[in-house]
């Protein structure tokens, strides 16, 4: 089959792909910038792209032969005030463009909606899937609630919780009631329901097999880490109080926090059906699925993250839009080092950030960190997807990379920290010599005093960095050449 794919660089949509093509299907992958296209997908022959922007479709041009699609579209981390009106303008925009193609079917992963009060996330959720609804194609709805894998969202911030806390004093939410589903079984909902006529415009409930409190799900997961965790739940914490709880102690963003605040004091509880006989599967329970996620992040094979998406930070415009260093009007901080080892400098160019460091003033980037999240900035919690792996559009500590181009021998990164300004920082082999460049287009009189105030700290903190990337395995340090 021929199929139209949305959100391509999104959490779900990226496997969903990867197992598509698997499947030997034919993928037109929609993005909104072409310089932001997965390797894995990019590489492969069944796969093709158009770039679409579906709040702005106009220059839109979706092939007619298409014979289904998946509507992947969605951001809890977005900061817009109006996203129910955006988020209804978006799916009308698709429904429009794919009403004009041969469509049999459009599938569409919501959230389960059964409680009586919903959040605003699940009302736009279910506001979309009325949208979507068309006389010119069958819709298919699938309705998840917490969704449990490498990479996740909700896996995540269990993990930093259970992790970083032996004993906790958490919200009365943590009561709330949810059924988790693996991400493993999602894929199979959605791949599995592709063609069948006898799911056309219905929508179905898909949960795992328990119903468990986030409570619960906390203290198991503690279990499959082998780590004793205690819990005691106080009333007294308000939904404000308790954004700031998640967004200190996890790595998400404070306007994520707040949506998955609100989110979770509604029960999410699904209703039977005949759905798994007819996919013919049987879920996973939780403990099962946490412990598979962690064996592909010990593994280092991480598919795809929440943080990919780039509402995750400040970052909203199209990476292209920033991938040419400004000129003028600017702060740069340049050095130069001949490279001794090129393939060796590579390596550790790739490599940077997350886990392994900064490579130079490690304390002092976590303290840059720290203070980016005290004023509501990502900090450096996100840290990268792979330990050595990165393409455009992934989240690198308080950076979004804009460029990763080996064969180009450049990285160049967009910083996602609170700034009275923008920055960007790029690393570039040419001709036997490394090139380290730190550029700030200041904001006003505050850019200005941020940058003179950061300046002595550059002539350690970056000369130290650069040392580091041409350091030879002997550690033997080149000549500085300037």
């Amino acid at each position: 089959m021929k199929i139209l794919i949305t959100g391509t660089t999104g959490y779900i949509a990226k496997r969903l792909a990867l197992q598509l093509l698997e499947q030997n299907h034919e993928l037109v992958c929609c993005v909104r910038d072409l310089n932001r296209i997965p390797d894995e997908l990019e590489e492969h022959s069944n796969c093709s792209f158009v770039k679409v922007d579906f709040l702005k479709p106009e220059n839109a041009q979706i092939p007619k032969d298409i014979d289904a699609a998946y509507y992947l579209i969605h951001s809890m981390a977005t900061s817009s005030n109006d996203f129910e009106s955006l988020e209804e303008r978006c799916a009308s925009n698709f429904k429009d463009l794919v009403s004009k193609t041969e469509c049999e079917q459009v599938i569409y992963l919501s959230g389960i909606v059964n409680a009586e009060t919903l959040s605003k996330h699940l009302k736009s959720r279910l506001l979309v899937e009325e949208t979507l609804k068309s006389n010119h194609y069958a819709l298919t709805t699938f309705r998840a609630g917490i969704i449990v894998g490498s990479g996740s969202a909700s896996f995540e911030i269990i993990r930093d919780i259970v992790e970083k806390l032996p004993f906790m004093i958490t919200p009365k939410w943590l009561n709330t009631k949810t059924q988790p589903l693996a991400v493993r079984d999602v894929l199979a909902f959605l791949s599995g329901g592709l063609g069948k006529k006898e799911l056309y415009n219905n929508a179905y409930d898909i949960f795992g097999p328990e119903i468990l409190t986030y409570k619960e799900m906390l203290l198991q997961f503690a279990e499959v880490r082998d780590l004793k965790r205690y819990i005691v739940t106080l009333p007294v914490l308000t939904p404000k109080l308790s954004s700031y709880w998640l967004y200190f102690v996890t790595s998400t963003s404070f306007q994520l926090a707040a949506a998955l605040v609100d989110s979770m004091k509604v029960e999410v509880i699904g209703r039977p059906s005949n759905i798994n006989d007819v996919i013919g599967i049987e879920p996973m329970d939780y403990k099962t699925a946490v412990d598979l996620a962690f064996q592909k992040t010990e593994q280092n094979a991480v598919i795809s993250s929440w943080k990919d998406a780039v509402s995750s930070g400040r970052f909203k415009d199209q990476l292209s839009k920033h991938i040419e260093l400004p000129q003028f009007g600017c702060f740069k901080d340049t050095r130069q080092r001949a490279v001794i080892d090129e393939a060796y400098t590579l390596e550790k160019i790739w490599s940077i950030g997350g886990k392994n460091g900064w490579y130079s003033f490690n304390k002092l980037w976590k303290l840059r960190g720290y203070m980016d999240k005290l004023f509501g900035g990502v900090g450096l919690r996100r840290g990268r997807t792979h330990d050595t792996y990165l393409e455009a559009g992934d989240p690198l500590d308080f950076w979004r990379v804009l460029l990763a181009d080996k064969k180009e021998k450049r990285l160049l990164l967009f910083a996602e920290m609170r700034l009275p300004g923008e920055a960007w920082l790029e690393f570039k082999i040419e001709k036997g010599q490394l090139y380290q460049r730190a550029v700030f287009r200041p904001k006003g009189v505050w850019g200005r005093l941020y940058w003179y105030s950061v300046l002595p700290f550059h002539a350690f903190v970056f000369k130290g960095m650069i040392n580091a990337l041409v350091e030879n395995e002997n550690g033997k340090e080149s000549k500085s050449s300037h």
